[in-house]
């Protein structure tokens, strides 16, 4: 079982995709990880040696930042903002989309389901 950074990487899948389980490492990345330890993408990782998952784990935790330690700065980034009274950091605070997409049709996703206002029906017919 090959177990980097914390995550165990599904054994029946190609290397560069397996690494994209991992957070912080996408499917850019993990193709440059391939790449430069020279091991062929297309290959399972059933059938990585144990040399070449050690290669893997040893220059993705010298090389990147993944997993706990990226959300941590992460977090830390966004309470940074908040704490310091932001635009970005109040619209974070407030759940609604924080780089500008509008919000008066869209931001569901961001906003949460919709919630149905009593009463809204009446004072519309009454205008």
């Amino acid at each position: 079982m090959a177990r980097i950074s914390g995550v165990n990487l599904p054994l029946n899948k190609q290397v560069h995709i397996a690494l994209t389980y991992i957070y912080g490492i996408g499917d850019h990345n993990a193709q440059k990880i391939c790449k430069q330890l020279n091991i062929e993408k297309s290959k399972r990782v059933n059938n990585l040696t144990e040399d070449e998952i050690l290669k893997i784990r040893e220059f993705i935790d010298s090389k990147h930042t993944v997993e706990g330690d990226l959300r941590r700065n992460i977090s830390l980034n966004i309470k940074r903002l908040r704490d310091l009274g932001t635009y970005r950091g109040t619209r974070h605070r407030k759940k609604l989309p924080v780089r500008g997409q509008r919000t008066h049709s869209n931001a569901r996703t961001r906003k949460g389901k919709a919630i149905a206002i009593a009463g809204k029906k009446l004072t519309l017919a009454k205008k």
